[in-house]
């Protein structure tokens, strides 16, 4: 004991197995051989010690606690499960007991149940900062950070040099959005424990959060170093090299990713993305499915109605449901007439900014709210499981516009409004997304940027900017004469009134530039160096959107030079004597 207690485990296994093999009914030598072999990574040597120890004493709660850690290691969950609610039966105030199976809860995805496996250890010892830890951990997981913050720095308060303490900070503060913090704690707990590989590959993403692209890609690979067959940091590397403009390499990081962990939701989820960057339709179909699985969306809808997969309806009800943005439910909107097509009735449900609109495009089907009452149906569909029902490849992508267009009277009232100079050219701008959008720092940007474009002549400017970054437009900047109508546009469909009566639309990433394409009037969408899947690369034009132009970034951040691009063009464009007819519609948005 002494040997084992000071850390001499070789000399201290030595001694147990003596005795041992002297006294084979010795349960505490059986036990803490196991507890040896658990600690040195010889995870089936330690399950057979522990069973041991436990058949020799029974009703040993404390060695079915550490046989339930040792069946976790070895990835028998359930049985892991059993072991420690055994030894809670045994000794139901055991908190190393709660602990533990707290930790088994938690590899099994059980996070409710964990946190309150993690209460019951802290009310039994306030003092186990283990628990608080695994609090941290559990919360971490059902995205309530700032409970989570709370109960890592309760440990850190305890013990100012527990590393995963540390670690777990740092998920919350980056779940949070508050990168720099989170930087900082991963760079703690790596300093406590250099060799801490998670800490290294959530930096990673942490920095790349940061658009740090080459210190995030040194930190995702110092955490394989450390553990090659680290499945996390793989994906974290693909990403990184998706945000370089690499896809080829990120393809194969993400594969290597999939190869050590086959149920990867994130790996699988990027993977998707990165081969519709590419064109690759019909795999990346597939892949996509996986969004639901991973944490970079919200939950699946939890419908009793089966998913659809595309046979005839026959009669049946089938609900199309908006699953993530607003440029999302515009661009897959154009599925509803397939769907329809297929012998059933539609019902459609979408954001309530959307719900007009889309009354519009569908007088035939029934359109709800997001959050309303939903009618009896048969099956469901979400919008961006479409294409793969329908096979969609690069090649015949249902691109015929327009599929949406405003109210006629709306869109006449609009044009008494923005009567002007008869050969000015209208031109609609929004120049930001919404700043809640993970991605916002890359494809937006602030509304002086776009200043060169007022040097262009004949050309009268109106915002279509909403949200935060409309305020810009009080202090436009100098030679950027702007009109902002935007207080009189209430959801889409004020909108697409007011684009119809435009000749242009210039914008960046977001929900209008969707709109215009779907109605079929010519926009020209400002997008990052790496923008997202569905602009593709290097091309120009969009196969969802026949009347869309793209502008890229020639470099990382470097909106200056394509900002003086755009104005070269419309310069061009605008010398012209006549616009071209293509730029002229109808209040429908016909041409």
């Amino acid at each position: 004991m002494r040997h084992h207690q000071a850390g001499r485990l070789s000399q201290a296994e030595q001694l147990y197995t003596q005795i041992l093999a002297h006294q084979p009914g010795h349960a505490d030598a059986a036990n803490n051989l196991g507890l040896m072999a658990l600690q040195a990574g010889r995870i089936d040597v330690a399950v057979d010690r522990l069973g041991r120890a436990i058949a020799l004493r029974p009703g040993w709660a404390e060695a079915y606690s550490n046989l339930g850690s040792a069946l976790s290691k070895a990835e028998r969950l359930d049985e892991a499960i059993a072991a420690c609610q055994q030894a809670l039966a045994i000794k139901p105030n055991l908190p190393g007991a709660c602990n533990n199976l707290a930790m088994v809860l938690q590899r099994a995805g059980r996070h409710d149940e964990a946190i309150d496996a993690c209460r019951r250890a802290i009310a039994l010892d306030p003092g186990c900062i283990e628990a608080h830890n695994g609090l941290g951990l559990a919360l971490n997981h059902l995205g309530r950070f700032d409970e989570a913050m709370s109960a890592c720095r309760h440990a850190i308060t305890v013990r100012p040099d527990f590393a995963d303490a540390h670690l777990n900070l740092g998920d919350a503060l980056q779940g949070k959005g508050e990168l720099e913090e989170a930087v900082a704690a991963y760079r703690r707990a790596i300093a406590l424990r250099p060799d801490l590989y998670e800490a290294y590959s959530n930096l990673g993403i942490a920095l790349r959060d940061l658009g740090q692209l080459d210190e995030a890609m040194a930190a995702c690979r110092q955490a394989v170093a450390l553990k090659p067959d680290l499945p996390d940091a793989h994906c974290n590397i693909g990403i990184v090299l998706h945000d370089q403009g690499q896809l080829d390499q990120a393809i194969a990081a993400y594969r290597r990713s999939i190869a050590l962990n086959p149920n990867s939701p994130d790996a699988h989820f990027s993977l998707a993305l990165a081969l519709l960057a590419q064109g690759d339709f019909r795999q990346g179909w597939e892949e996509h499915e996986w969004r639901w699985e991973s944490k970079r969306l919200g939950p699946r809808r939890d419908f009793a109605q089966p998913q659809w997969d595309g046979l005839p309806l026959a009669g049946r009800t089938l609900l199309l449901h908006a699953e993530q943005g607003l440029g999302d439910t515009l661009q897959f909107i154009r599925y509803l007439p397939l769907a329809a097509r297929c012998g059933g009735r539609v019902i459609v449900e979408c954001q309530s900014e959307l719900l007009r609109l889309l009354r519009t495009m569908a007088p035939d089907c029934e359109v709800v709210g997001r959050g309303q009452a939903l009618p009896p149906f048969d099956v469901h569909c979400p919008l961006l499981s479409l294409p793969k029902v329908f096979g969609t490849t690069l090649g015949d992508v249902p691109n015929a516009v327009p599929y949406l267009g405003p109210d006629a009277v709306d869109a006449g009232i609009w044009r008494q409004l923005l009567d002007g100079p008869a050969q000015a050219l209208k031109v609609g701008l929004v120049w930001a997304g919404s700043p809640g959008h993970k991605n916002d720092r890359n494809r937006s940007m602030n509304l002086t940027t776009l200043a060169p474009l007022g040097k262009v002549p004949g050309i009268q400017f109106f915002s279509l900017q909403k949200g935060e970054p409309a305020a810009q437009a009080r202090a436009m900047p100098a030679g950027l004469e702007l009109i902002d109508w935007t207080h009189e546009l209430k959801d889409f469909a004020d909108t697409a009134a007011l684009i119809a009566n435009l000749d242009l639309v210039i914008a960046v990433d977001t929900a209008v530039a969707h709109l215009a394409g779907a109605m079929g009037k010519p926009v020209w969408v400002l997008l990052p160096f790496v923008p997202d899947w569905r602009w593709m690369q290097k091309r120009e034009d969009s196969p969802w959107y026949p009347t869309m132009r793209l502008f890229r970034q020639p470099s990382l951040g470097d909106w200056d030079s394509l900002i003086e691009r755009v104005a070269g063009e419309l310069s061009v464009w605008a010398s012209q004597p006549f616009s071209p007819p293509s730029l002229r519609t109808d209040a429908r948005g016909h041409q």
